[in-house]
């Protein structure tokens, strides 16, 4: 059962809807079917015969973000507890059933959503519906699995983070960079907060968020789209909408300063540097036409930038000048919150991170010197656009990618029309986005650096 890596995740994603460049203005990216159930399920179809295979994917519009003041980890204790069972079918047999079908399966949370997905021959799709929709409404979290699982989440908190000093800085670096928004805290959650949750805060929660109408269905494979429509009104219509809460919608300041987190361990054996300065995310910019053409903007500059071997950091940090031995940039608009552009550099043997912050710093402002050319403009949309053509190859790839888009607000046509609005997107856009964000004094820097083992005492 996976977790909680989310930018990983979304630079996976987000790279096939925001990257398809001007060829494919012609075509629909996913040409997916849609409807809405009586209950607010919204049920999305991604017709796809290369196979006799199919993904069924869940994704409910609720995630850490959501967890109340003091109940960190929440929303990812619960992806645990939803594996736990109903009374039709007890603890394991979800599972069980699955691998005897053939089945794979897996769930993730993040700071916006937490889905569940199936993959499974096409003639199984009725099996897994039927099991999805049991735990959508019938889940029984009891004492007999709680107290265990809490047991295992705070090992996976202790493999993955508290054991990783990357980890360690990059939880730390998140609530210097966040200082209102709930982003600040982990997905996976703090620790005494995780060993302070209780059988009633998961079951609340659950009674809370998860119900049809704050969930997607996104279904992908060899399937007929009126069949799928016809099924989810069988098995999933049934279960009742819920009341939802009321969520507010967190902003963040300007970020005015300047400031270092480091953290050193005596783990790590290669030094890296980064800074992340605030750019706009999805839910900022959908009723801000400027903002939104930033952000565009922003996605083919990271390209440019930070685009791996043919990004100008690479080329010229490690490449031309022999000072690292990889750098780069990123950025994450695909976000129901605020959002980052950043930076990183890890230091050759023989460069002090002193050295390597100098170098990057001279090469983002000699990219605000120089500016962005419309050569580089049009390649960067030509890499993105030769990364996405194989979108549809994927069997479960429109599932996570259309899920993840409509589970932080977007529509199926904010998806498909994207193609149109990243090949709008002009060498001036780039460049004043790369003034706007380059250029603001607020940033936080974050260094991981090796520490020496304390000598042993003298006998």
């Amino acid at each position: 059962m996976s977790s909680f890596q989310r930018v990983a995740l979304m630079g996976l994603l987000f790279v096939l809807p925001i990257a398809i460049g001007p060829a494919a203005v012609q075509a629909k990216v996913f040409d997916a079917k849609q409807t809405v159930l009586d209950n607010g399920l919204q049920v999305v179809v991604v017709e796809n015969h290369r196979a006799p295979v199919v993904t069924q994917m869940v994704w409910y519009k609720v995630g850490a973000m959501d967890e109340p003041p003091g109940k960190s980890g929440l929303a990812h204790f619960l992806e645990h507890l939803m594996f736990k069972g109903t009374p039709s079918h007890p603890a394991g047999e979800f599972s069980a059933i699955l691998s005897r079908n053939g089945g794979e399966e897996n769930a993730f949370t993040s700071q916006d959503y937490t889905a569940y997905f199936q993959s499974v021959a096409s003639d199984r799709l009725e099996l897994v519906m039927t099991l999805e929709a049991d735990r959508m409404a019938n889940l029984d979290i009891d004492a007999t699995h709680f107290e265990p699982e809490k047991k295992v989440i705070l090992e996976e908190r202790s493999m993955r983070i508290d054991n990783e000093p990357g980890s360690i800085l990059s939880e730390q670096a998140g609530s210097a960079f966040y200082r209102n928004h709930p982003y600040a805290i982990p997905v996976i959650g703090w620790r005494h907060e995780i060993e302070a949750l209780t059988l009633e805060d998961a079951q609340a929660f659950y009674r809370r968020f998860y119900a049809p109408n704050n969930a997607i269905l996104v279904v992908s494979g060899d399937v007929a789209a009126p069949d799928v429509f016809d099924m989810a009104k069988r098995i999933y219509g049934p279960i009742p909408a819920r009341d939802l809460p009321d969520r507010p919608v967190e902003t963040e300041p300007p970020l005015l300063t300047q400031a270092v987190v480091s953290y050193a361990d005596p783990r790590v054996t290669t030094p890296s540097l980064s800074i992340r300065k605030q750019a706009p995310g999805w839910a900022e910019s959908r009723n801000d036409p400027d903002a939104a053409s930033e952000r565009y903007a922003l996605q083919v500059l990271s390209q440019i930038v930070g685009g791996g071997p043919t990004g100008i950091l690479y080329r010229r940090l490690v490449i031309d000048r022999g000072l690292a031995v990889s750098a780069g940039a990123w950025y994450d608009g695909s976000n129901r919150g605020p959002s980052s552009f950043g930076f990183y550099i890890t230091p050759k043997d023989g460069v002090s991170p002193d050295e390597a912050e100098t170098a990057l710093r001279q090469e983002i402002e000699t990219i605000l010197r120089d500016g962005i050319g419309k050569d580089a403009v049009e390649r960067a949309i030509v890499r993105l656009q030769d990364a996405a053509a194989t979108a549809m190859d994927s069997l479960s790839g429109p599932a996570r990618t259309l899920g993840s888009s409509l589970a932080i607000g977007m529509t199926v046509d904010d998806v498909e029309s994207w193609p149109d609005r990243i090949g709008a997107v002009t060498v001036e856009a780039v460049n004043d986005a790369a003034h706007k964000i380059f250029s603001d004094p607020g940033e936080v820097e974050t260094r991981l650096l090796p520490k020496p083992e304390a000598e042993a005492p003298k006998s």
